[in-house]
């Protein structure tokens, strides 16, 4: 009983990404300027989406869910970081812990079963652009954005409850600069091996199916464009896909590494390295490689600019 309520009443001590030293005065700067850049962008563009008509469409929609999921995942991080950097503080509540592992897990999840559905979508914008209307009609992308939110949270419910109910009788220091499962299993005393199983079972659903699909989507993306005659078109498309390719490898290459590897084969340094891609470097990426280099992106933003600055006048 007593190993019982020191596991639910102790807090845990998050060791960071850096120490509070003179060199890690860079790091922190470079965190802050990421956090504020990824935020902007991530809101501009939702501002951008709800309000311009020519964004309207199926990909901009589940764009805009993108762009909510990335600034809740980077505020669920960085400010905490920020917070310990600047008061020397390092501990965080277990109750703290499980919203982290809760919301994180929430949307990373999320984004996996998102980036899928927005393969599909510009699957079925390039490959049968006739059958469009009715294969991403307005109820279908809706369905796709609520089933990602759904999916994502009942699969972290379930996560955050079995990792927390473990027993933490030995160090409460996690090695990570967040609380993030696989971390927080080396501080069990018990064999997890069991649900280390169940972790592998959801990275199957969650990161390896959806990589597939998406990876077949660009496939056929790809041959499509090739049998186009306009080289103009050829080149657009091929710039495109290129770029969302190399976001996805971003993403899902270090989440596969990080959730689908057995506990015995990880390293503070290395996991940390390889969670930085998919909570901090991606939600600041994500806005550039899928929306601003778009025609019609950056003619809403004129637009937004020019409403501005034509109300004040």
């Amino acid at each position: 009983m007593g190993q019982e309520n020191y596991t639910f009443s102790s807090d845990f001590i998050l060791l960071g990404l850096f120490s509070s030293s003179q060199a890690s005065l860079v790091f922190f700067s470079c965190l802050f300027v990421i956090f504020i850049t990824s935020i902007t962008e991530n809101a501009l563009m939702i501002l951008l989406i709800r309000g311009d008509s020519r964004l309207q469409t199926p990909m901009y929609f589940l764009l805009s869910h993108l762009s909510f999921m990335d600034i809740l995942h980077i505020s669920n991080i960085v400010p905490k970081m920020i917070t310990d950097f600047l008061s020397g503080s390092r501990t965080i509540s277990f109750v703290g812990c499980g919203f982290q592992i809760f919301l994180s897990l929430t949307l990373l999840g999320g984004e996996c079963l998102l980036l899928a559905a927005m393969s599909y979508d510009r699957y079925a914008a390039i490959c049968h652009p006739l059958r469009y209307p009715v294969l991403m009609k307005d109820a279908v992308s809706r369905l796709m954005a609520a089933g990602a939110w759904l999916v994502g949270t009942l699969n972290s419910t379930v996560h955050t409850a079995y990792a927390l109910h473990f027993p933490f009788c030995h160090s409460r220091a996690i090695d990570h600069f967040f609380c993030e499962v696989p971390a927080m299993l080396k501080l069990s005393c018990v064999d997890t091996s069991h649900y280390e199983r169940g972790v592998y079972v959801s990275g199957i659903i969650f990161l390896l199916l959806p990589f597939s699909m998406i990876s077949v989507s660009y496939v056929q993306i790809l041959h499509t464009v090739f049998q186009m005659k306009s080289s103009e078109a050829q080149k657009k498309s091929l710039s495109t896909c290129s770029f969302h390719m190399v976001v996805v490898i971003m993403y899902y290459g270090p989440f596969i590494f990080t959730y689908m590897r057995p506990k015995s084969y990880h390293t503070p340094g290395q996991d940390k390295f390889l969670a930085v891609f998919y909570t901090i470097l991606t939600p600041m990426l994500n806005p550039i490689i899928y929306s601003f280099r778009n025609k019609d992106v950056i003619a809403a933003a004129r637009n937004m600019v020019q409403s501005k600055f034509l109300n004040k006048k």
